[in-house]
């Protein structure tokens, strides 16, 4: 049997364990939250390196890119650093290939027509696949990288905007403690409502479901109603808000496996792990050919 394990800064709300079977081999997939407690993260991967084939860094992106350029984490890069046998993935892999698949496929299946349609993108850095995505496809876009991260009340409104800001601050920001830029343990259930008037003013919601659910204004609102969200890593209580909001559709680029969506992190270590490579040695074609071999497609609930 193979095991994937997401070791996650989040809170234990969101702990699972199932087990499922792709291209024919067993799988045990395990989501575990230390509630933002550093050394219970780093313990966790110490004791169960060697023992599981692949390790997902949860609640904390080991790389944010702008363009080309990639950013190394440092908090994350520490985390990774205590696991010497088991290969770790924080999902940049899956950004880069399925989610940008997704935009395309929601394109040319026409089930959103994003040249006429305004998209919020909550955080352009940590979801560049996505990203680039949408940007090549309508100009009426807004980067939410400073409003909803940083807490700089500025909207970015092209990709070029986003690289531009991506290359001036993230040679700091990722030197920073992560929990500076995002909401680790307990702090990812609490809703501080912000920016309103984007969430409005889009058609689709697209970016990390931990932003646009700590940020999206109440339902009383209105401000989702009717809208599509593009997002990753929902529970069956997320799907339920966002209906209470009012969402059209809810799109992911991951699977449903036990009644949620797999974040892009169990994905890719469960990717590699079917590859049989390490992380490093892998590229966007070889993610494209295993998930072509499992029958890839969005996923994509009506609410």
């Amino acid at each position: 049997m193979k095991r994937v394990v997401s070791v996650s800064l989040g809170s234990t709300k969101g702990d699972f364990s199932t087990t499922t079977t792709f291209l024919g081999e067993t799988f045990e997939i395990s989501r575990i939250g230390v509630n933002g407690d550093q050394k219970k993260f780093i313990q966790l991967i110490s004791s169960l390196d060697g023992k599981v084939d692949a390790f997902g860094l949860g609640g904390i992106d080991m790389y944010l890119y702008a363009g080309k350029r990639r950013y190394t984490i440092r908090d994350a890069a520490k985390f990774a650093s205590y696991a010497k046998t088991t290969p770790v993935v924080d999902g940049s892999g899956i950004k880069n290939t399925i989610e940008r698949e997704t935009i395309d496929y929601l394109q040319k299946k026409q089930i959103i027509n994003f040249s006429d349609k305004n998209v919020l993108v909550v955080c352009g850095v940590d979801r560049f696949g996505m990203a680039e995505g949408i940007a090549n496809l309508t100009k009426n876009v807004i980067f939410g990288d400073l409003m909803f991260n940083i807490g700089v009340p500025i909207p970015l409104f092209s990709y070029k905007a986003l690289k531009f800001v991506a290359n001036t601050f993230l040679p700091l920001v990722v030197n920073l403690p992560f929990s500076w830029i995002y909401p680790t343990g307990e702090k990812q259930e609490k809703t501080t409502p912000k920016h309103e008037k984007y969430f409005t003013w889009a058609d689709v919601i697209a970016g990390d479901y931990k932003l646009i659910g700590r940020y999206m204004p109440p339902p009383e609102s209105g401000a989702l109603q009717r809208k599509y969200v593009i997002t990753n890593t929902l529970t069956a209580d997320d799907l339920q808000n966002l209906k209470e909001h009012g969402v059209s559709a809810v799109i992911s680029a991951t699977w449903d496996i036990g009644g949620r969506t797999f974040a892009t992190n169990v994905i890719e270590g469960i990717i590699i792990t079917l590859a049989g490579k390490h992380p490093n040695q892998m590229r966007s074609e070889d993610y494209l050919d295993v998930l072509h071999k499992l029958h890839w497609e969005p996923t994509i609930r009506r609410l």
